[in-house]
């Protein structure tokens, strides 16, 4: 029996303990604190993007599950909410449902928060982590609004299309298009495959200002409720990061948590428990700030031109 080996190599081990290093130095040249918080929780995410790992703990009240987290966020707001200042957190997250060439159910995150920190000014700081961590991208990012690539990439103006030219461009991609098919996921899915081969042409990309319907919990922008202040950073065409302006009004939260469990519903998933600890946190009152999470393993799979990222994983799930 042979897979009791590692997937990965020595030499990206190596590679691997470097990069959390330069991590770690990164911030704490800028006085970031380095938080560690549980794993094991109460609540999860409705996002309907994201499925949770359910477990049954011995002790948990009135019987409900247990939620390994898809992310650190809601406990890091909390501990902002408390008065942390600026933070950040490397840890090992979980997503059901997620396998393949960029995915696997557990992986690596690098979480952060920056206090008075908008938008751009947390792009800045991410293009030049990226920098210092895969320094043969040498310019700074490419940078181009969601609604500007999209109407680049299929000739479609978001802001005017029907919602019958949307699934006309989507069956036009080939793409499956039930009659229950949410117009959000739809655009999602469009912008995925109508922008992929752009985005392979480009050393590193940042896309910013997604439409509203994606803001997940992201601010939206006051100059423009159709904008959600929200990006994401590519490089050779695969996701690094996903980050926000952050949103910080209990009200809107628990309506887009109500929103999230009623698509849920609607399509036969499992409603996820409230963080109800979350939004007193936010009650109380959390700073302005902008946060972003980043995949470890995908980055080291682009350090190390890798093809998957299972390759740069010591076991990954088919060996776990």
């Amino acid at each position: 029996m042979s897979d009791w080996q590692p997937c990965t190599t020595p030499e990206i081990l190596r590679d691997r303990a470097e990069a959390l290093a330069a991590i770690r130095q990164f911030f704490a040249e800028r006085q970031v604190l380095e938080v560690d918080t549980p794993v094991l929780a109460s609540a999860a995410n409705p996002d309907t993007a994201i499925e949770p790992l359910a477990l049954n703990v011995q002790g948990s009240r009135h019987g409900e599950p247990y939620f390994l987290q898809t992310s650190p966020e809601f406990f890091m707001k909390r501990l902002l909410c408390a008065g942390s200042g600026s933070i950040y957190q490397l840890c090992h997250v979980f997503r059901d449902d997620e396998l393949g060439r960029y995915h696997n159910p557990e992986f690596t995150m690098l979480e952060w928060y920056r206090t008075d920190f908008d938008m751009f000014s947390l792009i800045e700081e991410v293009e030049t982590l990226m920098g210092v961590l895969m320094p043969a991208l040498g310019t700074p990012a490419t940078r181009i609004s969601y609604y500007a690539l999209f109407e680049q990439a299929t000739g479609l103006d978001l802001r005017t299309a029907s919602p019958g030219e949307i699934r006309k461009l989507a069956a036009d991609l080939d793409i499956v298009v039930s009659p229950k098919h949410p117009d959000d996921g739809l655009i999602e899915m469009i912008f995925s495959i109508a922008t992929a081969s752009w985005m392979r042409e480009q050393p590193a990309v940042v896309v910013y200002h997604f439409p509203a319907c994606q803001a997940s919990l992201a601010k939206l922008s006051p100059d423009d409720p159709a904008v959600a202040l929200r990006f994401e950073y590519y490089v050779d065409g695969v996701e690094l990061a996903n980050g926000f302006e952050e949103l910080d009004d209990p009200i809107e939260q628990r309506r887009r948590f109500d929103l999230e469990n009623a698509r849920r519903r609607e399509r036969g998933a499992r409603a996820m428990p409230v963080d109800e600890h979350l939004l007193a946190a936010l009650e109380q009152g959390m700073p302005a700030c902008s946060g972003v999470a980043a995949g470890i393993d995908r980055i080291l799979m682009i350090r190390n031109r890798q093809p998957d990222i299972a390759s740069v994983m010591a076991f990954p799930f088919a060996r776990a």
